[in-house]
């Protein structure tokens, strides 16, 4: 797995003389750890984190309007090629506590790896398709879990015991809510 296959892109990125009040709007509006800064040339000078941010909280001062994301930003900045290797990435992150490494290809930004973008293809979509599913069953069962949920291949199915026809077709309803079910079975229980 090399940066390019599990890169975010396109980049929410800022410039230097970005106002830090507006960077921090973009990190929280695109639910970001970092935001890598570029110049005029798309080369990355610098990245502005979520700890930037907090810094400025700290002193329990309003964020002044004219202060600019070159000010705070980290710098410089660690980055790596579109062929680096996902483990050697997360290695240098762990090291470095860093929760994402701007990509560039060129000299010029190409996308960004977070923690996130790592982990994601250690989840199968099958995985995640069950996670999201017993989380919507256990909230309509009143926080037990009542049934047994399998998912492959996009498949589900879910076993146990149904009071009724109609709560057979509100769980099959929930499951069908759930990105990449393509269907559902329902089974009495083992």
């Amino acid at each position: 797995m090399r940066a390019r296959d599990i890169m975010t892109r396109p980049v929410v990125r800022v410039g230097p003389g970005t106002p830090v009040r507006e960077a921090i709007a973009l990190l929280t509006e695109h639910c970001v750890a970092a935001l890598p800064v570029v110049d005029e040339g798309n080369r990355v000078v610098g990245i502005f984190t979520e700890a930037d941010a907090l810094a400025g909280v700290l002193t329990g001062e309003p964020v002044d309007p004219g202060l600019r994301v070159d000010a705070v930003m980290t710098k410089p900045v660690e980055t790596v090629d579109l062929d680096a290797d996902g483990s050697d990435i997360a290695a240098r992150m762990l090291i470095d506590r860093l929760r994402s490494v701007p990509v560039v290809d060129e000299g010029g930004l190409a996308g960004i790896v977070s923690r996130r973008d790592l982990l994601a293809p250690l989840v199968r979509r099958d995985d995640a398709i069950a996670s999201r599913l017993r989380a919507l069953l256990r909230d309509y069962g009143g926080h037990r879990a009542r049934w047994d949920v399998s998912v492959v291949g996009g498949r589900v199915t879910v076993r146990g015991a149904f009071a009724d026809e109609a709560e057979r077709r509100l769980v099959t309803a929930l499951a069908r809510t759930v990105e990449g079910v393509l269907a559902v079975e329902l089974c009495p229980p083992r």
